[in-house]
């Protein structure tokens, strides 16, 4: 269901400690059984059963738990010198550095910073763990990006024994104790909210925010707030005189629907914490991809295609991993001076061999090479369809596709560096000249 509220009976508590899980009443500032001062108290918390829960700085949280030398340290997840902050922990973030940042600007502002290589990898394999946890609550768990996904547990008090607040205290628990990182979780009665909510009490938080005091919590806060307002409707929209969703909820639905037609309405709608979207257990990858940043800018062909040999092996493995496939390639390029490219293909026939993708990808970056200089180079598989449904046209093929798979399986068993391919080869002794 899309909005989901229950109503709270006349003996309903509006309060219980997260540690514990005791009922607590509404004057004490401890709980009375365990004594943790992390109490949760909503007058409405035992009537809503839609979840956001994101995992803290997920990727720097993952390796400090692998390495306790980073504990107190300043985390930051990324590339090399010219890549980008990946994320980044609490801890880095005092000095200002964020996600999507240049690495040399974090270095700038945090030099003595912990610097980390993403191990994706690494990262799924937990984020599948969690996953896990989350499936073992409810079947509708909606996925929204590695770390964080959207819950419905409508229904489930009598599974759990408890109201979904409480199983959800329960999870994020069992998270922090059986993995080794921490959660937020928001709590509302739709995923609009819901998301809002997961924000407001980082890290290892839990807010509740119910849609009855949806309007007059929105009304300050940025147009922005609401999704799928970007800088470019920004800049629209303040134009208009909008900048708050205060703003949008003065207009009028009306209003807003002869000026911006449907749009208006769904602004409309959410700037009133209206969200009728429901959790959807069978959401979809929308594409996998993968991209690098290079040390120096690249012009020639052949560096640039051993590199993007390297990502589409990437790619192959997410696609396998996950029994996926897809049918359209796209190539993504960065100019020396930040200009972005993306040029795409789509195949014959849906696929996840590496040799297909790669294939159109060459095929696609031949017709870039133009003495141009690059800083990045990325390919992705997009229109993606479960993968018994593709590579049928294979078969004709029979030999290369067993071969890429017997690789994969020796691979799976003796770890990624036990076979390599020829380009991979090149690949490496390429960095190593570059190295000399």
């Amino acid at each position: 269901m899309a909005s989901a509220v229950r109503k709270p009976t006349a003996e309903s508590p509006d309060g219980f400690c997260r540690d514990c899980r005791a009922d607590v009443p509404e004057s004490a500032s401890r709980c009375p059984a365990c004594r943790s001062p992390r109490l949760l108290r909503h007058k409405g918390l035992f009537a809503l059963s839609i979840a956001h829960v994101d995992c803290d700085a997920f990727y720097a949280t993952v390796e400090k738990r692998d390495d306790p030398s980073l504990a107190d340290k300043p985390v930051i997840v990324g590339g090399r010198q010219r890549g980008v902050v990946l994320t980044c922990c609490y801890v880095a973030r005092t000095y200002g550095v964020h996600s999507a940042m240049p690495i040399f600007e974090a270095r700038r502002l945090c030099p003595h910073a912990a610097y980390v290589p993403p191990n994706m990898e690494k990262y799924a394999a937990v984020a599948r763990q969690v996953r896990a946890l989350m499936n073992d609550l409810t079947p509708l768990v909606e996925p929204v990006s590695i770390d964080e996904a959207f819950m419905d547990l409508s229904g489930t008090d009598r599974l759990h024994g408890v109201p979904p607040a409480k199983t959800l205290a329960i999870f994020a628990d069992r998270v922090e104790r059986e993995l080794g990182i921490t959660v937020s979780i928001g709590l509302s009665g739709n995923k609009f909210l819901a998301k809002i909510a997961s924000d407001l009490d980082k890290p290892r938080g839990f807010a509740v925010l119910a849609p009855d005091d949806a309007t007059a919590f929105l009304a300050k806060r940025p147009v922005t707030q609401i999704f799928g307002v970007g800088k470019a409707a920004q800049t629209r929209f303040n134009k208009d005189g909008i900048k708050t969703v205060g703003d949008l909820q003065r207009i009028g639905e009306s209003e807003l629907m002869r000026r911006y037609g449907g749009e208006g309405v769904r602004l409309f709608h959410l700037a009133h914490g209206r969200d009728q979207r429901p959790v959807r257990a069978d959401r979809e990858a929308k594409s996998i991809s993968a991209e690098t940043t290079f040390d120096a800018d690249i012009a020639a062909f052949r560096p640039l295609e051993l590199r993007l040999w390297r990502l589409t092996e990437r790619v192959s493995a997410r696609l396998k991993n996950n029994e996926l496939a897809g049918a359209t390639v796209t190539l993504k390029l960065k100019t020396a001076d930040f200009r972005i490219r993306t040029r795409a293909q789509t195949l014959e026939r849906p696929t996840q061999l590496a040799a297909r993708i790669f294939a159109a990808g060459r095929e696609l970056l031949e017709r870039e090479i133009d003495g141009t200089k690059f800083r990045l180079i990325g390919i992705g598989l997009s229109s993606l369809i479960d993968a018994n449904k593709a590579d049928l046209a294979d078969l004709l093929d029979h030999r290369s596709a067993e071969a890429e798979r017997a690789i994969d399986r020796l691979r799976a068993k003796f770890g990624d560096e036990a076979v390599f391919r020829g380009l991979t080869l090149e690949d490496d002794a390429e960095d190593e000249r570059r190295k000399e």
